[in-house]
């Protein structure tokens, strides 16, 4: 992917060698992060929707870690992950602040927030194994780069497209909160606990059908076999692929393989986020 070099004006956060820690920021319980965890092991990234759904997840607040005092420049140079981030990330932003200008839609830049191992957010602890994650509470991404060589080494979702599908879904969850769309999910699975799975898929998928749009309106950056890439890592991180057959459908909270390959096409073919309605039926 010929993603151009990162924006000084994108926001960053960098918790690297800082040491984590638990306190601070929306309050979670113990037994909350456990079953985040075990979520994040058997469904990939994206663990704190898990607790979204186990407890909400706290509004407000801000990332709890103050960062170590680099600018963005340093932050987005300490090694290529790094730099690739902060690539996409500038794109993704460049990509939908006019999308939402033209809704009359206020838009807010996320925090990309950096962090080795363990950190905190504004949703509670960030922690390597969880994977990349959203946290609305302070509509920051949280990420440790070292994920990119498990992706590759554990799941054979290797390539600089896959991992900018990483952000690109993640930022597709930013855009949720900003649209409303994430906290009418929350309020819809509180009310009808049943649905809680399914609403949570249908985010996600929603997620992947906008990562798609951000790689279609920008074509210019793909290049030959960057599709297959994606597809790849949405293949790889789809439930029934993650549990082997070890859950089953009713508990997934991700989509199966099929379904994340096929609405990150439906994003990558159209290049229309209105397209992306992965709730339209249960709107009805």
């Amino acid at each position: 992917m010929r993603l151009n070099d990162f924006s000084k004006n994108i926001r960053v956060n960098d918790q690297r060698g800082l040491g984590g820690g638990l306190g601070g920021g929306g309050k979670v319980g113990c037994g909350a992060i456990v079953i985040a965890l075990i979520g994040a092991v058997f469904f990939g990234i994206d663990p704190m929707t898990t607790l979204g759904v186990v407890e909400g997840v706290q509004q407000g607040g801000a990332p709890t870690g103050q960062g170590n005092g680099k600018t963005v420049e340093e932050s987005c140079t300490v090694n290529q992950y790094s730099r690739e981030t902060c690539a996409a990330l500038s794109s993704l932003d460049a990509t939908w602040q006019p999308l939402f200008q033209e809704a009359g839609i206020v838009f807010k830049q996320p925090v990309l927030n950096f962090y080795d191992g363990r950190g905190q957010s504004g949703c509670g602890a960030a922690q390597a194994a969880m994977g990349p994650f959203y946290c609305p509470g302070d509509q920051g991404i949280y990420i440790d780069t070292s994920f990119y060589d498990q992706m590759d080494q554990q799941l054979g979702a290797g390539g600089d497209f896959a991992r900018a599908y990483v952000i690109g879904h993640e930022y597709g969850h930013h855009v949720q909160t900003l649209t409303g769309t994430a906290g009418w999910v929350r309020q819809a699975q509180q009310q009808n606990p049943q649905m809680a799975n399914q609403l949570q898929v249908r985010m996600e998928l929603q997620a992947d059908c906008y990562a798609g749009v951000w790689a279609a309106r920008n074509p210019q950056l793909i290049e030959p076999g960057d599709i297959e890439e994606g597809l790849t890592a949405a293949s790889a991180i789809g439930d029934d692929a993650l549990t082997k057959g070890r859950v089953s459908p009713d508990n997934f909270t991700h989509g199966t393989s099929q379904q994340r390959m096929q609405w990150l096409q439906k994003g990558l073919k159209t290049g229309d986020e209105d397209q992306c309605d992965t709730f339209a039926d249960v709107r009805r």
